[in-house]
């Protein structure tokens, strides 16, 4: 591997990455032995990132998509610790990225897979996603109008789609 050196005060064969500007590589931390000080690390390689899940969970489930390489106990460490969000269960489940779409040279495009982690907080722990959006409350005379105009756009819509007697079978997407 180009660019690495032996760690300072490490055990032989296990390297460190010197940085570079150009790439950066990740590295393999050296072995604890008894009397060295601890490796602290204090930012963590993963990103985890909370979503707002399709269908309906208990208040007590929060959904991420965490990376691929994380298992349930890195995540189970990673919420406790840094956050320090009780966690009463983890589970994850690896989700196929679809390959559908495809480019212009008619060649399939696969999506990268993820994965999705479901976790229970601690009893009497709840999560809800916040209202980020609320619906602006809207004076009663704004409404009957609202409804008014929407009307109007429904009925115009009605009128395009109606079969005209004069086309004798033609479809519509045949315009003239």
């Amino acid at each position: 591997m180009s660019g690495c050196t032996l760690a300072p005060g490490g055990v032989w064969g296990q390297r460190r990455v010197v940085a570079t500007l150009s790439r950066c590589i990740p590295c393999r931390y050296p072995l604890y032995q008894l009397g060295n000080p601890q490796l602290r690390v204090f930012r963590t390689n993963f990103f985890i990132r909370l979503v707002r899940p399709g269908t309906a969970q208990p208040e007590d489930t929060v959904q991420f998509r965490i990376p691929m390489e994380m298992t349930r106990v890195d995540l189970r460490n990673y919420l406790e610790r840094i956050y320090n969000v009780p966690v009463a269960a983890v589970r994850t489940r690896v989700q196929h990225g679809s390959n559908r779409k495809r480019d212009h040279r008619n060649v399939r495009i696969k999506k990268p897979d993820y994965k999705v982690a479901y976790v229970q907080l601690a009893h009497g722990q709840t999560f809800t996603f916040p209202d980020l959006f609320p619906e602006k409350k809207q004076s009663e005379g704004s409404t009957a109008v609202d409804e008014d105009i929407q009307d109007k756009f429904l009925e115009e819509q009605r009128e395009r789609q109606r079969h005209d007697p004069r086309r004798g079978g033609v479809p519509n997407w045949f315009g003239l």
